[in-house]
C-alpha cells in the first residue's frame, strides 16, 4: 500500500488490538482485567510444579520456580494508582525454574529481533539448557543471543495467551514484541521477573536464585502458542490438570 494508507492501517490494527474500537473502551478494559485478574488467581491457587505444552513440534515441560506467583493486567503503582503497564496486553506469566525444564518446542510464530527476522525456531533443552536450536532464517542471530552469557540458553518467563486474543485474530505481525507476544503463549530466554516471585520484591539475587530465577542480560519473548497446543498443570506427583485445549483457556 501507499505509505499513507499503510499507515492508516497499521492505526486501525492497533486500535484493535488495544481493545480501543468498541462503544465502550474503558469498561471493555475493566472486563478484561477482571478475566486476566482471575485467571491469575486461579493458577496462583494451584500452584502447580510445571506446564506441559504439546503440539506439532512440542512436547516441552516448564517447571515452575519455588514460590512463584502468576502475573497479568492491571496492577497498583506505589502511588496507589490502578493502571495497565502495557496496553495491549493478554498475558498472564510467571517464573520458570532454571534447573526444571525439558523437551522441545517450536515457534509458531517470527521472531523479530534488533531488526533481523527469526523465523520457524526449534529448540531443543537438555539438563534446562537449549543445546541444540535451529531456525529457517536468522539462525546466526538466535545464536549469537543464545550466546550471549550463560543464563541466554535457559527460560526467564512462561505465559500464556489465548489464541483468540484481538492480535492474534488480526494475522498480523508487528514486528514490536510487546505487540507480538500477546499474539500466543510464549517462552523468554533470559533475565527472570522479581515480581514473579511471592515476596519478589524484598528478595536478595542469592535468594531468588535459590527459588530458581534465572539471571541474564537478555529477556527475549518469542511464542509457542496456537490453535493445536494444549497446556496440562502438573502437580508434583505428575498428575494433571487441563489448562488449555487447542489454544483457549479451560481451566
Amino acid at each position: 500500500d501507499p505509505a499513507e494508507r499503510a499507515l492508516a492501517k497499521l492505526w486501525d490494527a492497533i486500535f484493535s488490538a488495544s481493545r480501543v474500537t468498541g462503544a465502550d473502551p474503558a469498561a471493555e478494559w475493566a472486563a478484561h482485567n477482571a478475566r486476566l485478574a482471575q485467571r491469575t488467581a486461579t493458577l496462583n491457587a494451584r500452584r502447580f510444579h510445571a506446564l506441559h505444552f504439546k503440539g506439532p513440534g512440542t512436547d516441552l515441560t516448564v517447571g515452575l520456580a519455588d514460590g512463584h506467583e502468576w502475573a497479568g493486567g492491571a496492577s497498583e503503582a506505589k502511588n496507589g494508582v490502578v493502571c495497565n503497564a502495557n496496553i495491549p496486553t493478554e498475558e498472564v506469566f510467571t517464573t520458570p525454574h532454571r534447573d526444571r525444564v525439558s523437551g522441545f518446542v517450536r515457534a509458531t510464530k517470527p521472531l523479530s529481533y534488533m531488526g533481523a527476522l527469526i523465523e520457524d525456531i526449534e529448540v531443543r533443552f537438555e539438563n534446562s539448557r537449549i543445546v541444540d536450536a535451529r531456525a529457517r532464517t536468522g539462525q546466526d542471530v538466535l545464536k549469537r543471543v543464545l550466546e550471549t552469557d550463560e543464563g541466554a540458553s535457559m527460560l526467564g518467563e512462561v505465559a500464556l495467551v489465548p489464541y483468540s486474543s484481538p492480535i492474534s485474530k488480526s494475522g498480523l505481525l508487528f514486528y514490536n514484541t510487546l505487540f507480538d507476544e500477546n499474539a500466543a503463549s510464549h517462552i523468554a530466554l533470559g533475565q527472570a521477573y522479581s515480581k514473579c516471585f511471592v515476596g519478589g520484591d524484598k528478595m536478595s539475587e542469592d535468594e531468588l536464585r535459590a527459588r530458581g530465577a534465572n539471571r541474564s542480560l537478555i529477556h527475549i519473548d518469542w511464542m509457542i502458542g496456537s490453535a493445536e497446543i494444549d497446556v496440562d498443570g502438573l502437580d508434583p506427583a505428575g498428575a494433571r490438570t487441563p489448562v488449555m485445549r487447542k489454544g483457549e483457556f479451560t481451566l
